[in-house]
């Protein structure tokens, strides 16, 4: 329970991008190997790819790691200030779409103090391995204690404006409060400005809401997909519009820990989106990649989803907008799986939720 600055920028233990414990494993569509990139990252959380076959990827601790084509691994230095507390530090971290001109990346972290706490977005220019120009582009309000439900997921969208998933921070009647960030997903210009076309004008940054705590985003073509951890049971998966309400906690598929009571008011309401697709028991995911490329020809246009609860790598078939398919991949021997991308060379890229986490590649056995 610590705050935590990253100000170092330390040259640690070369790990060649080499195939450690390359294993041959079959999916109902495809034979693929786990290969292993980089180890021995202490709880990652997100991943960019960098020009060159490089790679950002956040340790929730407040560590951000550029990961170079040769495996040498570096600290970047002047992170922001982070608070490393349960469920929260520094979480998701994206390049802005003009990367290659700009140098701007963007990290979701978890800003404040341990009695007032919520998450902040900021961007920088990524110069060797320092971060400079560090300006805060959007702050989570209210702060509120405790170290649950942080959401921070990053995704720019299509048209340049930048998509930010915010958990309900274990407040659940925030997440129906249109006057509170908590629950929602936010929509801004790069830098922080609210778009004139925002579903609820230009005072609020809230593009959906009625979020319990979604930890997973990605366009497929126009569509927004977004995951979200339920309670017991109950996780989503949403087709995400704008000014939509998705229903937490007045309904949902989940119910109480511990005594497994109904929560809200049943599992359908007036007004309030469905899901299209859910699952009981829960899987909890997080990391969601939406794949095209040649190397897995028949995944082309499914979702995978990643699973912190039983170490899998989720398969979801789509077929004009539903889940026609799901298929487990895995199946635990990775460990939590805490996100997933598309890489730009077509292959699946994870990270494995651990003290001692690895970044890992899904490869065609051929």
């Amino acid at each position: 329970m610590s705050l935590l600055q990253c100000g170092r920028v330390i040259a640690l233990l070369a790990l060649p991008l080499s195939a450690v414990g390359n294993e041959a494993r079959e999916s109902a569509l495809h034979c693929f190997r786990i290969e292993q990139v980089a180890g021995a990252l202490e709880w990652p959380w997100g991943m960019a790819f960098l020009p060159g076959e490089e790679f950002l990827v956040t340790g929730r601790g407040g560590q951000l790691w550029r990961l170079q084509a040769d495996g040498t691994r570096l600290e970047v230095a002047g992170v922001p200030r982070v608070v490393s507390d349960g469920q929260g530090g520094l979480l998701d971290v994206a390049l802005h779409p003009e990367y290659v001109s700009n140098q701007l990346i963007y990290l979701a972290y978890t800003a404040g103090n341990l009695a007032q706490r919520g998450t902040d977005v900021a961007r920088a220019r990524l110069l060797g391995n320092q971060l400079e120009d560090v300006q805060t582009v959007f702050s989570m309000r209210p702060r509120k204690i405790g170290g649950r439900h942080f959401g921070s997921r990053l995704l720019f969208a299509p048209d340049g404006t930048l998509l930010i998933s915010l958990g309900d921070r274990a407040d659940r009647s925030s997440a129906q409060d249109l006057e509170q960030h908590s629950g929602s997903i936010i929509r801004i210009h790069d830098d922080g400005r609210i778009p004139e076309d925002n579903p609820f004008g230009t005072s609020s940054a809230i593009y959906s809401y009625g979020h319990r705590n979604v930890q997973g985003m990605v366009f497929a073509g126009k569509r927004l997909w977004a995951h979200e951890h339920g309670p017991m049971g109950g996780d989503e998966l949403n087709q995400v519009s704008p000014g939509r309400n998705y229903g937490w906690p007045l309904i949902t598929y989940g119910v109480n820990y511990g005594t497994g009571t109904a929560i809200g008011e049943g599992t359908h309401k007036a007004g309030l989106e469905q899901p299209v697709h859910y699952w009981v028991p829960s899987i909890g995911p997080s990391g969601l990649a939406h794949y095209r490329g040649d190397a897995f020809p028949n995944w082309n246009d499914n979702l995978f989803a990643g699973s912190l609860k039983f170490g899998l790598l989720v398969r979801l078939q789509m077929q004009d907008g539903q889940v026609v398919h799901e298929e487990r991949l895995l199946g635990g021997s990775h460990g939590r799986i805490r996100d997933v991308r598309l890489g730009p060379d077509g292959l699946l890229y994870l990270l494995s939720d651990d003290p001692s986490g690895a970044l890992l590649r899904i490869a065609p056995c051929n």
